[in-house]
């Protein structure tokens, strides 16, 4: 059995990597996409740098906390879309069929899908995060959360893209609100909390895992707080557990597309 998840863990490590060198091939557009992605990251903080020489106070947050915010949600995002670029698009594979090449394969299904793909600008919003997080206030503790909470970020906005994607084994153009919805969680972590009131707050905190992804996190890397740290790890677990159940349960309405292909 451990050997078993050992061999599973190496396969996928190796075809991250592979798809990191395969990007690598064309070094300049490899660069360009970093950088790029790391100035149109910075070019928004110019804007709050601008609210907040209005008022001193936005939803409880000073700029140093929004920078914070921004970091830790660029840098959880880039790093799902590094290691798990694939579950992005996976309605398309769903609907078109094109889960086949996966399935013939002598490796765990879902992890194969999840780890066959990367994106290269998402490199640049991992190290933006981590200048970010830099430029705040250099310190070991703060930095050790901060590289914490960036996996916990990614765990849960990846589960929560492959849960809303597995929605394409049952129903047909699940993709737009899939999209959708992670759209909302993408957009809801550049912005404060604490301007969400009520039933809006509610949901950042439940049903759309904007709150247990970002919000809390920089709490906590601000004023740490034990309780908040174990509720964070066991939402990212949690999630996790429950988008992987709906995928397996999924696939047994899956219908092959018999595509005459091969993956290299």
């Amino acid at each position: 059995m451990l050997t078993a998840v050992k061999n599973q863990l190496r396969v996928c490590l190796l075809s991250i990597k592979y798809n990191i060198m395969r990007e690598m091939l064309n070094k300049v557009t490899f660069l360009t996409n970093i950088c790029f992605m790391m100035l149109n990251n910075a070019s928004f903080l110019v804007q709050w740098a601008v609210l907040f020489r209005l008022k001193e106070d936005i939803g409880g947050y000073s700029f140093r906390e929004v920078m914070l915010l921004w970091g830790l949600s660029a840098s959880s995002f880039g790093l799902s879309h590094i290691l798990f670029a694939r579950v992005f698009s996976l309605p398309e594979l769903i609907i078109n069929g094109k889960l086949d090449a996966w399935l013939v394969l002598p490796k765990n299904v879902l992890l194969g899908v999840m780890t066959s793909a990367t994106r290269t600008s998402a490199i640049g919003d991992l190290l933006y995060g981590i200048l970010v997080v830099c430029l705040t206030g250099f310190q070991i503790k703060r930095i050790l959360l901060f590289l914490l909470f960036t996996v916990t970020g990614a765990v849960i906005i990846t589960a929560f893209a492959l849960l809303v994607g597995s929605l394409s084994f049952w129903f047909v153009k699940t993709e737009i609100f899939g999209n959708q919805m992670l759209n909302v969680v993408i957009s809801f972590a550049t912005y404060p909390d604490g301007i969400f009131k009520g039933a809006a707050k509610f949901l950042l905190y439940s049903i759309i895992p904007t709150g247990m992804m970002v919000y809390q996190p920089v709490h906590m890397i601000t004023d740490m707080d034990l309780g908040g740290l174990l509720m964070v790890l066991g939402y990212a677990v949690l999630l996790s557990v429950i988008a992987a159940a709906v995928f397996y349960r999924g696939l047994r309405n899956y219908s092959s597309g018999n595509l005459m292909g091969a993956r290299v």
